[in-house]
């Protein structure tokens, strides 16, 4: 199957060749795609160490920091995207991208005990080039979301292929471990989700407003859009509202909708980059990082991801501050996480209107997390 499996990916290369040139000089991607699609200062990792992690987004790598920490090891860490690189970056460890498939058998040194990889990174010749090299190869928090299992399906005789090349798996939930079976996974122990037991810490401490706070968190494409025409309504003399884009490349068109919104309904507007005093009606939040601290002041959280077919996002925070948490219907990514909360809404959008001008809103039930997981038996296997 390798050499057919290498073909593939030179002749995927060569076609998106031109589109990779184009795609690198976009500011979302100056640095990643250079990176892994012409490995532009990008050699393996100069240092030997027995561990070494690779995950694709922000969530990913921000969810593997108490199990660095506790194994106290030298590690490495790879991923995909610019938020997950600038996310390892703070753990004081040597950061990576990983290369496209095509470069990896020549990229991956010796010297590595064993190979982290998170959740759905089925990279087949990663796994594979890893056992080679002697390595010990885990998949960790591995889920197989709803959206994606008649995908994985259609190509089981393939991921077959890639389990072949794995030694453990840790799954989500028993649904999870159902599905990973089917597709030929092994040694699949059910722990849960390990951003479960991160420690959420506060960077910055805001003051908390009398007013009642409504924060719309990690929104997408037309998500703003839909938050925007149900605010339409809302008495603002006693609420406060902040938008937290997902993407920070969006930041520019969403400030635009608020403004537009905002002057429509002679209501103030500021964005946190430019001031932190929060006296406006509406506040576009347009730096990354700071979703936890303003989860610390919000009242009820509107989780964005999920009015959109996205699949959700991660509940736990919001309930770690013991907020009012609204979801819309599309959560299939996130299904295992909702499971560890308690009290939380979940509305469609033609409902969001009802429920931010509700009168009552502040008798909503607030939300809280059920239990934190047990690392020990991840940290056995990287003992």
């Amino acid at each position: 199957m390798l050499p057919f499996y290498y073909f593939l990916a030179l002749l995927l290369y060569i076609v998106t060749l031109p589109f990779l040139l184009i795609l690198s000089k976009k500011s979302k991607y100056i640095k990643s795609v250079p990176a892994r699609f012409f490995l532009k200062n990008n050699s393996f990792f100069k240092k030997k160490c027995e561990i070494w992690f690779h995950g694709c987004s922000f969530g990913e790598i921000k969810s593997i920091t108490p199990i660095i920490h506790a194994i106290n090891k030298d590690v490495l860490i790879s991923t995909i995207t610019q938020t997950g690189f600038n996310e390892a970056s703070k753990l004081s460890v040597d950061v990576k991208y990983l290369p496209f498939e095509l470069f990896l058998p020549f990229w991956i040194k010796d010297g590595v005990k064993t190979l982290v990889v998170l959740e759905a990174e089925l990279w087949y010749m990663l796994f594979f080039i890893a056992k080679k090299k002697g390595m010990k190869t885990i998949l960790l928090n591995a889920r197989i979301s709803d959206k994606s299992y008649s995908r994985y399906k259609k190509f089981s005789f393939f991921y077959k292929k890639v389990f072949e090349n794995i030694d453990i798996v840790f799954a989500q939930s028993e649904i999870d471990k159902a599905r990973l079976l089917e597709l030929g996974a092994k040694n699949i122990q059910v722990i849960g989700n390990i951003k479960l037991a991160q420690d959420i810490k506060i960077t910055e401490h805001f003051k908390k407003s009398d007013k009642f706070t409504i924060t719309l968190a990690s929104s997408h494409e037309g998500e703003e859009e839909l938050f925007l025409k149900a605010l339409k309504n809302c008495d603002f003399k006693d609420k406060r509202v902040f938008i937290v884009p997902r993407h920070p490349e969006r930041f520019e068109k969403v400030e635009k909708l608020c403004v537009e919104f905002c002057f429509k309904h002679s209501l103030s507007f500021e964005k946190f980059s430019e001031r932190k005093e929060f006296l406006s009606d509406i506040i576009l939040v347009d730096i990354l990082g700071e979703l936890i601290n303003i989860y610390a002041i919000t009242d009820m959280v509107i989780l964005g991801g999920s009015f959109v077919k996205i699949g959700g996002h991660n509940p736990l925070e919001p309930a770690f501050f013991n907020t009012i948490i609204i979801t819309g219907e599309y959560i299939f990514n996130q299904k295992s996480t909702f499971e560890r909360v308690e009290n939380y809404y979940i509305i469609k959008s033609s409902e969001l209107d009802d429920v931010l001008s509700n009168s009552n809103i502040q008798k909503f039930k607030k939300s809280n997390v059920l239990e934190k997981i047990d690392l020990s038996p991840i940290l056995k296997e990287l003992s």
